[in-house]
Order: structure tokens, then C-alpha cells, then sequence
């Protein structure tokens, strides 16, 4: 791969497209970008440099645009902005990848109609994240395309964190846990080591924390458990995803409150979460603000719920020696790490405060020296993750 060569990595969302630009081997960021409200109208663009810089910005008034017109800009765009670049594979991130995607892959039409029987497990996510696949195909059919999935990196948990307890005739299906955020973790299970060589075997908790939200047990960087299971709505409350739930609340809003699936569905992934239990906000800058009961009540219960995860998480381990702040959440906000750890005292947690309240980029400790578990933030970076997986499948061909 020359100099002049550049991966383009696609994050699409239902909503949104993210798109990244890493030049060379050494896969240097030099642009990234995201067009946001897809089809809600008021859609917007802005791309910036490696440096954060505007490079470019642009809002459709002519009313809503789907993930194709979206598309299409961003190939204009790109092709108008490589500045003598030559982009030799595209990368996208796939929320499912089912039980035969252990793996990234390049993409064709034959793995794009299996993956087409896989929307029923994941109806919210997949469909979006295989359009502008379909979009690339038919725009720029010689660009090789790579899929990089998010259940992928939980495959090789042991059998019985991937069961649940129902007749062969039901788990035959597919019906397991998948876990997901797997990019992420996977991010973070080789950033580790290079951070602190001492950690390459360590027995790690990581919590992927933002809109939505998960936790994952890695011992040598391979994932054991994790708190999604058969969908991305299991675990953690979410910004608008209720997390784990008795299946009798679905029973019973079916059967006493007479809601058909379509409504328990909108329930379950976009009015509950921090949003449903504070009824203010899915944003937690916005509820960490307020001085509303309720969001402060929203705030407690996410505390409250990764702690106990943290507990699960760590006797599936045997013990723990890390723990990881990851995502927006788990990044930027101080005093939920801050009551996490004094919650897991426990264990052995000692945080640090004033590492813990300096703001900063980039891998950092914020326990104390003598913590028995350690405590780092390491920002979220599946976009690189995935122009890696994109160069490695590259190479192979």
C-alpha cells in the first residue's frame, strides 16, 4: 500500500453516516466526517481534518434524504477532497455478523444476501448498516469492501455464556447471546498492552459507555462474557434502550396493556433508558446539568446497573485486575467514573481524583499506584479498528 493510497471506513447508522479517511500502511487519519438526520429533515454535513478543523460543511433544506442520496454526497465529496489520493478499499462496520462471521470479510453479493437473513436479529441496525454497501456497489463497483462486525469478537466466548435456557429447538435457530461493541473492545484489548506491557494476560472489565451502552470480560484480550446478549437492548440502560428486563414486562404489556409489537418495540429501544426514567433527556451531559429529581434518579439507576454488571463480569473472570472507561460517557464524564469506582471499592478499586478529574485526550490511568484494580480511559476508536481489519483483508487478496 503506497502513500497515496487511502481506506475509507463507513459507520452507518439509522439515522447517520460516519465516515473516516486513513492514509498509507500506517493508516495516518487525515479526514472524518458524518452526515447526521437522515430522513428526519435538517440534515447536516461537516467534515474536519485529523486536527479537528472544518474542512467542509453542508445542510439540505429541500427536505429529508435517505442512505443512498447520502451516499452518493459523500462519494461526490470524497473524489472532489482526495487531493490526489487513490481510496483502494472501503471498510463498514456490521452490528451482526450471526454465527458464521467470526471474522471481517470482504463483501460480495453472496455475503450480502446472507447477511440480508440476519435483519430479523438485529431489524434496527442491519438494514442501515448494509445500505450504503448496496450504495457503493452501485457507485464505485471496483472498490473492494470490507465488513467488519460487531459480534465478531465475542465468538470465542465459552459455550455457556453464548446459551440461554430453552429447547434445542429455539437455540437451533440462533437464538444465543452475540454480544456486541465487539470493535470497541477489540480496540482496547491491544491497546492495553502497548499502554502497559504488564496487562497483556490481565483480567479486564471493559464498559463501552455512551448512547448505547455495554460491558465486556476479557481475560488475555478475549472476550469471556458480556452484558448484550441475543440483541444490542440487553445490559446496561442506554440513552434510549431499557437494558436487561424481566420477559414478563413484555407479556404483560402485550397481554394486560394490549400493545402490539411494533409499539413494545418502540418502548424498549427509544423511550426508555435514561430518557424514559428521567423523562428530561438520553443525553447524560444534559441530566449530569439538571438539578431534576428524575435525572438524577436516571443517573443512579445507569450507576447502579454497572456496578452490578461489574460484579457478574468479574466472577465470570475469576477475579479482576482492570477496569476500562470507553465511549462518550465513559470518556468525558468524571463523576460517573467517580461514583462507579467508589462503588466498586470492593473489589479494590481506588480512583485516583485528581487523574481521574484532569481532562485530556488519549490512553490514561486514573487510579492510585496502589489501586489492586486499575483504572484507565481509553477512547473509543472502532473506525481505526476496522481500516486495520480493511488493510489486513487487503493484503490478503
Amino acid at each position: 500500500m503506497h502513500s497515496t493510497d487511502s481506506i475509507v471506513v463507513i459507520n452507518a447508522g439509522s439515522s447517520s453516516i460516519k465516515f473516516s479517511l486513513y492514509d498509507g500502511a500506517a493508516l495516518e487519519l487525515a479526514m472524518r466526517g458524518k452526515i447526521e438526520n437522515l430522513y428526519a429533515g435538517a440534515t447536516r454535513f461537516v467534515a474536519q481534518d485529523a486536527a479537528g478543523a472544518v474542512i467542509d460543511e453542508h445542510r439540505w433544506s429541500g427536505g429529508a434524504i435517505d442512505h443512498a442520496a447520502g451516499m452518493r454526497f459523500l462519494i461526490d465529496f470524497a473524489q472532489s477532497h482526495l487531493a490526489g489520493r487513490r481510496v483502494v478499499a472501503v471498510g463498514h462496520r456490521i452490528v451482526h455478523g450471526g454465527v458464521d462471521y467470526s471474522g471481517p470479510q470482504l463483501l460480495d453479493a453472496g455475503v450480502l444476501a446472507q447477511l440480508d437473513t440476519l435483519v430479523p436479529l438485529a431489524p434496527l441496525h442491519l438494514p442501515h448498516n448494509l445500505a450504503p454497501v448496496r450504495s457503493m456497489f452501485a457507485m464505485a463497483p471496483q472498490v473492494p469492501q470490507v465488513g467488519c462486525f460487531d459480534t465478531a469478537f465475542h465468538t470465542g466466548q465459552p459455550a455457556a455464556a453464548q446459551a440461554f435456557a430453552l429447547p434445542a429447538r429455539i437455540t437451533d435457530l440462533g437464538i444465543r447471546r452475540y454480544g456486541f461493541h465487539g470493535l470497541s473492545y477489540e480496540y482496547i484489548a491491544g491497546t492495553l498492552p502497548q499502554a502497559d506491557p504488564h496487562l497483556a494476560n490481565a483480567k479486564v472489565v471493559a464498559a463501552h459507555l455512551g448512547n448505547g451502552a455495554s460491558m465486556c470480560a476479557m481475560r488475555g484480550g478475549r472476550s469471556v462474557a458480556s452484558t448484550m446478549g441475543f440483541t444490542a437492548v440487553d445490559g446496561l440502560p442506554m440513552g434510549t434502550r431499557c437494558g436487561a428486563l424481566d420477559p414478563g414486562v413484555v407479556l404483560y404489556l402485550i397481554e394486560e396493556l394490549g400493545m402490539d409489537v411494533a409499539a413494545v418495540q418502540k418502548l424498549l429501544y427509544q423511550e426508555s433508558g435514561l430518557l424514559g426514567v428521567s423523562g428530561l433527556s438520553s443525553d447524560m451531559r444534559t441530566l449530569e446539568q439538571s438539578a431534576d429529581p428524575r435525572a438524577q434518579a436516571a443517573i443512579a439507576l445507569m450507576v447502579y446497573r454497572i456496578g452490578r454488571e461489574l460484579g457478574s463480569l468479574a466472577a465470570a473472570l475469576g477475579g479482576l485486575d482492570v477496569l476500562v472507561f470507553s465511549g462518550g460517557i465513559g470518556e468525558n464524564s468524571t463523576a460517573l467514573r467517580a461514583a462507579v469506582c467508589r462503588d466498586a471499592a470492593w473489589l479494590g478499586v481506588q480512583l485516583d481524583a485528581a487523574a481521574n478529574d484532569r481532562s485530556g485526550d488519549g490512553v490514561r490511568r486514573v487510579s492510585t499506584a496502589g489501586s489492586r484494580v486499575a483504572v484507565w480511559v481509553v477512547p473509543a476508536n472502532e473506525e481505526l479498528m476496522i481500516a486495520r481489519h480493511t488493510l489486513d483483508i487487503l493484503e490478503q487478496q
